[in-house]
């Protein structure tokens, strides 16, 4: 099959791209978050839409700590 994975924004009602692997949607959900500020990437089953990853993604510290 190809196109069987989605990535989508949260509160989309589509998918903004789908990909042939999860993955590479995986990856391209990493970048909307790290692109949009931050937030929670989610991997869910594709036989019952339950949650099996999460990721979160947050901005770059721009005041890491020295160490």
């Amino acid at each position: 099959m190809t196109d069987d994975w989605g990535s989508k924004r949260a509160g989309a009602s589509k998918a903004a791209a789908r990909f042939d692997t999860q993955v590479a949607a995986h990856d391209a959900a990493r970048g909307l978050a790290e692109r949009s500020g931050g937030g929670e990437v989610r991997d869910h089953r594709k036989d019952n839409n339950q949650i099996r990853n999460t990721d979160t993604v947050g901005k770059k510290d721009p005041y890491p700590p020295k160490g």
